[in-house]
C-alpha cells in the first residue's frame, strides 16, 4: 500500500517555476501558483472564441483578434444594424438586408429600401403598363412614363381607334335596324294572317263552340307578337337618341384630325433626334468614367512604387503626431500602418505598425513597434521561417545621434515568421508593446523624437545570410 508524504507534497508546491511559456515569458512562480499565473499568462496559446474561427494566439494578441481582425467576429450591419457575422455580412447585404437601398428592378433612377419595393412599383415610372386605350384596340404596354407619352403623342392613332370602334357601333346598330324592320314586317304579316284566321274562324264559332280553345290560342299569339313588336320599337328609338350625341363628336374629330397628324409628326421627329442624343451622351459617358477610374488606380500604384524601399529599410515619417495620438485614445483608429517594404526585388514582403497610445502592457503609458511579414509575389522561393534579426528605431531630430532602438530575432516555432497563408491576410505583428515610455517622447534629455509635431521610425532587416534571388 503506498501512502501520500504531504510534506514531500508540500516541499514540491513551493518549489519556483520558470512559466511553460518561456523564455517569452520571464515569470518565475510556485508550483502551487502555476496554474493561476497561466490563466493570466499574456503569452499563453489561446484559441479564439468566435464560433467557426480556428486561430490560436498569445492572450496578448487575442483582444486585438476579437475586436479587429478576426473574420468571424460579429458586427453591426451598416445599413439595418442587425448583428451579423463579419464572413456573412457581404451575403447578407446583398441577399436579404431589408433596408439596403437597392435599385428599382424596373431600371427607374430611384434607390429604395428593399423591403418598400413593393410599395415604389406602385408608383414607379419606369413599370410597364398598358395604353388607357386599350379597350379600343391600343396594344401599346411599356414604361408607365413611355405610355404617358405614348398617349400624348399617338393621339391621331387614338382618334382612329375611336372611329374604327364608333363605326362598328354604327354598323351594329344598323344591323339591328334592319333586323328590327324585319321583326315589324313579320309582325305585320302575322298579324294580317291572324286577322284573316279570325274571320274565318268566327262563323265557325257559331256551328263548333268546341274549337274556342283555338281562336283563344290564336288571339294569344297575336298579342305577344303585339309585345314583341313594342319592345323592338323601343330598342330602336333609344339606340336613335344614344347614337345622336356621338355622331356629332365623330364629325367634330374628323374635322381636327389632319391637324393633329401634322402635330405627330413633328413630335416624333423630334423625339427620334432627342433619343440619338442621349444614347451619344451615354456612350461618352461610359468612356469618361473608364477613363477615371484607370487615372485614379495608375495614381495609387505609382504612389506605392514610390514610397517602397527594396533594401530592407524603412524610414517612416508619421506627422500631425499629437492629432493621431489624441484620436487613438478616443479609440480610433487603434494603429498606424507603412507602406510595405522589402528585402529585395524579390525579397520578403515586411510593413511595420505602431500605437502612438501604446498597446496591450504599454497602452497609455508607452509607444508600441511592431512589424509584421505580408503575402509578398515571390514568397514561394522564399526560405521559411523568416529567420533574420530586425532592429526597431524612433529616430533623435536633434542631430546628437540618441536613437531609441530595440532588436529581435525571430522564434522559428512561431506562426507570426512562417509564410503567410493567403495572398490578402498577414500575419500577426510582432514587436515591443513598451517601446519607449510616452513621457521620454515628450521630455526627452538631449534628444528631440518629436520634433514640428513630426516623428520618424526606422526598421532596419540583418541581410547577413540573405541570398538575393
Amino acid at each position: 500500500m503506498v501512502f501520500q508524504d504531504n510534506c514531500c507534497k508540500r516541499e514540491i508546491s513551493s518549489l519556483e517555476v520558470y512559466c511553460t511559456n518561456s523564455p517569452a515569458c520571464t515569470s518565475v512562480v510556485t508550483l502551487r501558483h502555476l496554474q493561476k499565473h497561466l490563466g493570466s499568462c499574456q503569452y499563453e496559446q489561446l484559441r479564439c472564441c468566435n464560433p467557426g474561427c480556428t486561430a490560436e494566439l498569445k492572450r496578448r494578441h487575442l483582444q486585438e483578434h476579437l475586436t479587429s481582425t478576426c473574420p468571424h467576429r460579429m458586427e453591426s450591419c451598416p445599413h439595418c444594424q442587425q448583428p451579423q457575422r463579419l464572413s456573412l455580412i457581404q451575403d447578407h447585404v446583398e441577399s436579404s438586408c431589408p433596408k439596403l437601398e437597392v435599385d428599382c428592378p424596373n431600371r427607374c433612377s430611384l434607390k429604395v429600401p428593399r423591403y418598400k419595393l413593393t410599395e415604389h412599383r406602385e408608383s414607379c415610372p419606369e413599370l410597364h403598363v398598358d395604353c388607357s386605350y386599350k379597350k379600343f384596340g391600343c396594344s401599346v404596354q411599356d414604361k408607365r412614363g413611355n405610355v404617358k407619352l405614348h398617349e400624348d403623342a399617338a393621339v391621331n392613332h387614338h382618334m382612329l381607334l375611336v372611329l374604327r370602334s364608333n363605326t362598328h357601333l354604327e354598323q351594329q346598330v344598323e344591323v339591328l335596324q334592319e333586323t328590327a324592320l324585319l321583326r315589324q314586317q313579320e309582325v305585320q304579316t302575322d298579324s294580317l294572317l291572324l286577322a284573316g284566321l279570325h274571320n274565318k274562324i268566327r262563323p265557325l264559332l257559331h256551328q263548333n263552340s268546341s274549337h274556342e280553345h283555338v281562336v283563344s290560342a290564336a288571339q294569344r299569339t297575336l298579342s305577344r307578337q303585339e309585345d314583341v313588336l313594342s319592345t323592338v320599337q323601343l330598342d330602336v328609338q333609344q339606340v336613335s337618341w344614344g347614337l345622336g350625341p356621338g355622331l356629332q363628336e365623330l364629325e367634330e374629330l374628323r374635322k381636327s384630325l389632319d391637324a393633329v397628324i401634322q402635330e405627330v409628326s413633328a413630335a416624333e421627329a423630334l423625339r427620334e433626334h432627342l433619343g440619338t442624343l442621349e444614347e451619344n451622351l451615354k456612350h461618352h459617358s461610359g468612356l469618361l468614367d473608364l477613363h477615371a477610374a484607370q487615372l485614379s488606380s495608375n495614381k495609387q500604384h505609382l504612389q506605392e512604387l514610390e514610397a517602397t524601399s527594396y533594401n530592407g529599410k524603412l524610414i517612416w515619417k508619421i506627422e500631425d503626431f499629437r492629432n493621431r495620438r489624441d484620436a487613438e485614445v478616443k479609440g480610433h483608429p487603434p494603429c498606424l500602418s507603412s507602406v510595405p517594404f522589402h528585402t529585395g526585388p524579390c525579397g520578403y514582403k515586411m510593413a511595420s505598425k505602431v500605437y502612438l497610445n501604446g498597446d496591450g502592457e504599454g497602452r497609455e503609458t508607452h509607444l508600441s513597434l511592431y512589424v509584421v511579414l505580408m503575402p509578398g509575389d515571390f514568397d514561394a522561393l522564399l526560405p521559411w521561417p523568416f529567420k533574420q534579426t530586425v532592429s526597431l528605431s524612433v529616430l533623435d531630430q536633434s542631430g546628437a545621434g540618441n536613437h531609441q532602438s530595440l532588436s529581435f530575432r525571430p522564434d522559428p516555432t512561431s506562426k507570426s515568421f512562417q509564410q503567410p497563408a493567403g495572398e490578402s491576410v498577414s500575419n500577426v505583428a510582432v514587436g515591443f508593446s513598451c517601446f519607449v515610455p510616452l513621457n521620454k517622447l515628450e521630455t526627452p534629455q538631449n534628444a528631440a523624437y518629436v520634433k514640428d509635431d513630426t516623428l520618424f521610425v526606422k526598421v532596419k532587416v540583418d541581410m547577413a545570410g540573405l541570398e538575393h534571388l
